[in-house]
């Protein structure tokens, strides 16, 4: 059984507050736009979506993305022979968004999360005050109703700390959770800017730059200027 976001809305203004991992459902003149660039290996996979009205995922733009244009990302379930994992990279046109979502939020996705699902349950009542998203393979299980997870798979968690005390807080949740289900997923502060949870604790450690993945950029920096947006409380 899928899960559906709790906040799905029709896109108004699809570039407002639009961030990685964010949900984007496709109106049927994009999917025929979709369709029609497509390579001939993928169309299947892109019909089965089409039909099955499952989201599409925003990843980084293209360089050379125009402003009228969301660029994504359609992950497909690995293999069942090879293990092999397809990723579909998509191009659409903002008025071709019928609506969007933000990340699915973990409570949503428990009963998707195969022998994880009493840790993570755990994890989430722990974290209940955090409102953590997950994103990946996790999510998309749950979304679509097909077999994502594998012994291998991480769990990507993702966490938008609204102070410096909900950061502390749940970089050390992440992190104890962590010794007995393999987490992963960034920290997403003010305006998108993204971190690997597991690097920023790193940098905390030993003072550093880190990599921020943005929805038009990766960059080094600071963590100061990174706490800097968060409230002192």
């Amino acid at each position: 059984m899928s899960a559906l976001p709790e906040s799905a809305q029709p896109a108004q203004s699809p570039l407002r507050g639009l961030e990685r991992h964010t949900l984007v459902w496709l109106s049927e003149q994009g999917w025929q736009a979709v369709l029609r660039a497509a390579q001939p290996q993928h169309k299947a996979a892109l019909t089965l979506w089409q039909g099955q009205d499952w989201p599409a995922v925003v990843r980084r733009f293209d360089i050379d993305a125009p402003p009228d244009e969301v660029c994504l990302g359609l992950p497909l379930p690995p293999d069942e022979d090879t293990g092999e994992k397809v990723r579909i990279s998509l191009r659409a046109q903002t008025v071709d968004i019928s609506r969007t979502s933000p990340a699915v939020e973990l409570r949503a996705a428990l009963r998707s999360a195969g022998p994880w699902r009493e840790a993570l349950t755990t994890l989430e009542r722990e974290t209940a005050h955090l409102h953590l998203r997950i994103y990946g393979s996790m999510a998309m299980q749950s979304l679509t109703g097909l077999l994502y997870l594998t012994p291998s798979s991480d769990i990507d968690i993702l966490f938008h700390p609204r102070s410096r005390e909900e950061l502390h807080d749940g970089v050390a949740l992440l992190s104890r959770h962590a010794t007995h289900v393999p987490l992963d997923g960034e920290i997403v502060f003010p305006g998108g800017q993204a971190v690997s949870w597991k690097e920023w604790r790193m940098a905390m450690d030993n003072p550093a730059r880190v990599i921020v993945k943005e929805l038009h950029a990766v960059r080094l920096v600071d963590t100061a200027s990174l706490l800097s947006t968060l409230e002192d409380r």
